[in-house]
């Protein structure tokens, strides 16, 4: 018995653990944050900036003085030699150090340049966070759609059962023809199919998501529903102008090409110090003993011991057109780079142009879809009373049911198109994803 409770006692801790894969209902902000945590492309950008610190730390480096210890030991042999010992043995040991004074400002620029570098690869982190930010919106909003329309489809199964009812009572009163109640068995196994058909879809949408996620294959992706009103999918729509502009100082994209520019300008000038002159500081200490010395190795290091300073002028003269190709190529690169920061405003304009459209045509096909579902379901309700009155025909009553099919698919097809273009709009902004309450659960 006390075994049992404790068994009872373990599989209840167990189901009500948080974080559950049974138990957590993801919200699309869960989504993304689940994801930008999990994702392979953020972890290997951020492992790339720090390799990018790293090379920063060994470029400042390089302004200060190496120090070097070197020791040499050598045995040599003397097989013709009269002397009694034919071998001999040498040591040298030494401390050396050295510093580049000046190399035409290069040590410095490329420093500078690197810490250019640092920040444009923190901007590819956040890059490469908004793209899965995206991904994951649109794929979220996907499923949301797909399970709506599995309902829709769920309805109009239950529909067909009803009408198929109705249509065996009519027949059987001989009311309709055997013809009419066979198409009406053959209508109710189409939509089952269509059903099946949703379902299917439904399933793909979330293994798309859960993929996007990378969640273990036996986890069980629950979404949390928004609560959608008319008004959010009609929401007032900023400016495509105003959008654009807060765009450009928003997408990381954009900074990291303009920093990009400013990287080829110090590969101009760093090729230019190749025309200065350099100026290297060196000094060392040392000493070193040798076999067959009258003196112990103790009194030969003191007496050997020697110290060492110098400098190293270089001044280059022809360089066999290396300096005026290399400045001639770091040029190019900077035309090179304005152009691609050009031609990423360009994309970024498409895009945001592209969004905007989709934004307003979504909107006027909900506007559209609301009115001819209201017109289908009164003209569907109608004809539906007639036909169980004998009054209409079976094409005519399935004709309507297909139009009010049409318009409920067309209505949440611009629903979610106008809130991902509208989330998608926040975004470019920089106001990020909210798709406000969740009031309801899709498995």
């Amino acid at each position: 018995m006390k075994g049992m409770m404790i068994s009872v006692l373990l599989f209840s801790l167990c189901t009500t653990l948080p974080g559950s894969a049974q138990e957590k209902l993801w919200s699309l902000q869960d989504c993304i944050d689940y994801a930008l945590d999990q994702n392979i492309q953020v972890k290997k950008s951020k492992i790339a900036l720090e390799e990018s610190k790293e090379n920063t730390l060994q470029t400042r480096a390089q302004l200060f003085p190496s120090l070097a210890f070197s020791s040499g030991q050598n045995l040599v042999n003397h097989p013709k030699t009269i002397d009694t010992d034919k071998n001999s043995y040498t040591g040298t040991y030494g401390f050396s150090s050295s510093m580049s004074l000046y190399r035409g400002g290069e040590l410095r620029l490329n420093l500078k340049q690197q810490q250019l570098q640092d920040k444009i690869q923190e901007l590819y982190i956040q890059e490469a966070e908004n793209n899965i930010e995206i991904a994951i919106t649109e794929s979220y909003l996907q499923v949301l759609y797909a399970a709506e329309a599995v309902e829709i489809n769920k309805k109009t199964v239950e529909i067909s059962a009803a009408q198929c009812d109705r249509a065996r009572e009519l027949y059987a009163a001989g009311d309709i023809a055997q013809s009419d109640l066979a198409q009406l068995i053959s209508q109710y196994s189409a939509d089952k199919y269509q059903l099946v058909v949703a379902q299917a879809t439904l399933e793909e949408k979330k293994l798309e998501l859960k993929q996007l996620l990378e969640l273990d294959i036996s986890a069980v992706v629950e979404l949390n529903v928004p609560a959608i009103q008319e008004s959010d999918v009609l929401q007032r729509l900023p400016s495509k102008e105003v959008v654009y502009a807060a765009a450009l100082d928003f997408m990381p994209e954009i900074k990291s090409s303009q920093l990009a520019v400013n990287s080829a300008e110090y590969d101009v000038a760093v090729a230019r110090s190749g025309y200065l002159p350099s100026l290297d500081l060196t000094a060392g200490i040392g000493s070193t003993h040798s076999s067959g010395s009258d003196y112990s190795f103790s009194r030969q290091m003191k007496n050997n011991f020697n110290e060492s300073i110098g400098l190293t002028l270089s001044v280059p003269i022809y360089s066999n057109r290396k300096n005026k190709s290399a400045v001639k190529i770091a040029r190019l690169k900077v035309e090179n780079a304005d152009l691609e920061y050009l031609n990423m405003q360009k994309d970024l304009l498409k895009t945001v142009e592209t969004v905007y459209l989709d934004a307003v045509s979504s909107q006027d096909r909900y506007r559209s879809a609301m009115e001819s579902m209201n017109a289908a379901r009164q003209s569907f309700a109608l004809v539906q009373e007639q036909f169980n009155l004998g009054m209409k025909n079976t094409l005519e009553m399935l004709t309507e049911k297909n139009n009010l099919l049409i318009a409920q698919q067309e209505i949440i097809q611009a629903k979610y198109m106008a809130i991902l273009s509208q989330q998608l709009l926040n975004f470019y902004q920089g106001k990020g994803i909210q798709l406000g309450m969740q009031t309801e659960s899709y498995r």
